[in-house]
C-alpha cells in the first residue's frame, strides 16, 4: 500500500469517498513518479501513459469536488512506497500495488456514491485500473492476471 508521509490533508482522511480516490491517485501519480527511473526501458513510454491517465483521473476527481462546493485533498509531500524501487521487477510491483490501491479506493466509491456523476467515475476508474493491475501482473507473470472482483479485499 502506498501511504502519505504526512498525510497530506483532512479532506483525505475524512471517509469522503471521493477524497479518498484522488488520495489513491495522487498516491499513484507519485509512484509511477518514482519507478519511471526503474522501469526498463522498453516500457517507459506505458509509464508515461499511465501517469498521465492518474492524473487525468485526479482532475476529473477534484473539478467533481469542486463543483460539489468541496475542496480536493492535497498531495502529501511524499509517500511510501510498498516494496524499495531499485530495479524493473520491483519497480513493476510498486505500480502494480499503485492499481491495486487505487482499485479499492473506487470500489469503494462505486459502493458509497449516490450520484450518477459519483457511480460513473467509480466505475471508470475501477475499470482502468483493473486494465492496467492486470498489465502489470502479466508483466510481472503473476497468475491468475486478472481477479474476479477488482478492488475487494479478497482480490490483491
Amino acid at each position: 500500500m502506498t501511504t502519505p508521509v504526512p498525510s497530506p490533508s483532512p479532506v483525505a482522511d475524512s471517509g469522503d469517498p471521493l477524497a479518498v480516490a484522488a488520495g489513491a491517485e495522487n498516491a499513484a501519480i507519485f509512484a509511477y513518479g518514482v519507478i519511471t527511473a526503474y522501469v526498463a526501458a522498453a516500457r517507459r513510454r506505458m509509464v508515461d501513459d499511465y501517469a498521465a491517465e492518474h492524473r487525468a483521473r485526479r482532475d476529473e476527481i477534484d473539478r467533481t469536488i469542486s463543483a460539489a462546493g468541496g475542496t480536493p485533498p492535497l498531495a502529501a509531500a511524499g509517500y511510501t512506497l510498498p516494496v524499495q524501487v531499485t530495479d524493473p521487477e520491483s519497480a513493476a510491483q510498486a505500480a502494480l500495488a499503485a492499481e491495486v490501491d487505487c482499485t479499492t479506493a473506487y470500489r469503494a466509491l462505486l459502493e458509497q456514491a449516490d450520484d450518477e456523476a459519483g457511480r460513473r467515475i467509480g466505475v471508470d476508474g475501477l475499470s482502468d485500473c483493473a486494465v492496467r493491475a492486470a498489465t502489470w501482473r502479466a508483466l510481472l507473470q503473476k497468475t491468475p492476471v486478472t481477479v474476479a472482483f477488482p478492488g475487494s479485499p479478497v482480490s490483491g
